[in-house]
């Protein structure tokens, strides 16, 4: 059975917490294996210890829908104790949030996607916990689209963004706890990190594969599939194209009304990029993107998730939207997460020159070669920070 490093810290803690003053950053999905959120746990494992929280992106709660909707400080109502927003007036805790406390732990999802902002508001945690000399203790969770595959371009630091801090590919095939010890270790943050490792997790699981209760991290992660399909799929923000927002399957769901889905078909050559399915579908968002309109496009299906490739998959859709309908296909105008100047496609792809690729119609297989030995050095270098087999 799978336990999170949530449940093997309220077992075995560290003997070196014994009277400490700890914070939790967290949000709704951090729950144990029957759903008992991870704040109340620790309250009663320590009593009187946990003397503050933090939330990330999408706000304590998970209510946030959407980039730059902003979560305000409060009062936990049931511990009655402070919650900072770290997607507030601040992104970086100031040295006032983090005085409360002695040891900061961390209980986050992360989706194994680059632009999650999770693994950014956790590494300007640890920068500012080493800056004072606080601990920091990631409990571990699952990788959702799993630890075997990585995909796509390594950020190039010119581009970097709190959509992309370092210089890794969008689906980056670490959990949380082994992406803050790259941070760490290899990326020079260097603060005074544990990492509690969960027991029963293997690379190859999905989240499907777990057993544990997903909870959805954010509004419009709402079931295991919208994470499969996201490392790809989140492409669409840096465009006018819907992704899904404003229905009950974002991200699985994508379209325009102006999409032809037959032409689409021809360009891509059938229905069927590897490992899913794509099935014309129309869909009207009550928010975001055409709400109100009625949007053609496709669901993706994934059908065989070990063949199925989400970046290449929607870098190939995207192409053939520009190829088809390119008087009318639009890139989204800044802002986007804070960012006012730079495209936000090239926030998200992580390198102005692939948009420019990408609109000279280069092949997908062309683009992956181009990248592939930066990914193959990252591979090797994520290895170094592998927590399981």
């Amino acid at each position: 059975m799978l336990r999170t490093g949530l449940e093997c810290f309220l077992e075995c803690p560290p003997r070196w917490l014994a009277g400490a003053r700890m914070g939790l950053l967290c949000n709704p999905a951090s729950v144990d294996g029957k759903l008992r959120h991870a704040r109340l746990l620790i309250d009663r494992r320590f009593p009187g210890n946990l003397k503050a929280l933090y939330s990330p992106q999408h706000g304590f709660f998970a209510e946030k829908q959407d980039n730059m909707i902003e979560s305000d400080h409060m009062i936990d109502p049931m511990l009655n104790i402070p919650v900072f927003s770290l997607y507030g007036e601040t992104r970086i805790p100031t040295a006032g949030m983090l005085d409360p406390i002695d040891v900061l732990l961390i209980d986050l999802q992360d989706v194994g996607t680059r632009v999650y902002t999770f693994i950014y508001t956790m590494s300007y945690c640890m920068e500012t916990a080493a800056r004072l000399g606080k601990r920091v203790v990631v409990l571990d969770r699952p990788n959702p689209v799993g630890g075997m595959a990585v995909e796509g371009n390594i950020l190039s630091p010119e581009y970097a963004s709190f959509v992309g801090r370092y210089p890794i590919p969008m689906r980056h095939g670490l959990t949380i706890g082994e992406t803050a010890r790259l941070f760490n270790e290899h990326f020079g943050i260097g603060c005074d990190l544990t990492v509690i490792p969960m027991e029963g997790w293997e690379r190859w699981m999905l989240y499907r594969d777990t057993g544990l209760p997903w909870v959805a991290p954010s509004p419009n992660l709402p079931t295991p599939e919208s994470a499969l399909v996201y490392p790809g799929q989140v492409v669409w923000e840096g465009t006018h194209v819907s992704e899904g927002r404003g229905t009950t399957q974002p991200f699985e769901l994508f379209g325009a009304p102006y999409f032809d889905t037959e032409r689409l078909f021809d360009v891509l050559g059938g229905a069927h990029p590897p490992g899913a399915v794509l099935r014309p579908c129309r869909f009207e968002p009550t928010a975001s993107k055409w709400s109100g309109r009625v949007c053609r496009g496709f669901q993706i299906h994934v059908t065989e998730p070990t063949a199925y490739r989400p970046y290449d998959t929607t870098l190939r859709l995207l192409s053939a939207v520009l190829a088809c309908h390119g008087d009318d296909f639009e890139w989204k105008p800044p802002p986007y997460e804070y960012e006012h100047e730079r495209m936000p496609i090239d926030l998200i792809l992580g390198d102005g020159r692939l948009r420019r690729r990408i609109e000279q119609q280069v092949p997908t297989a062309d683009l992956s070669r181009e990248w592939q030995a930066d990914l193959t050095g990252y591979v090797g270098l994520s290895r170094e920070v592998h927590l399981y087999t």
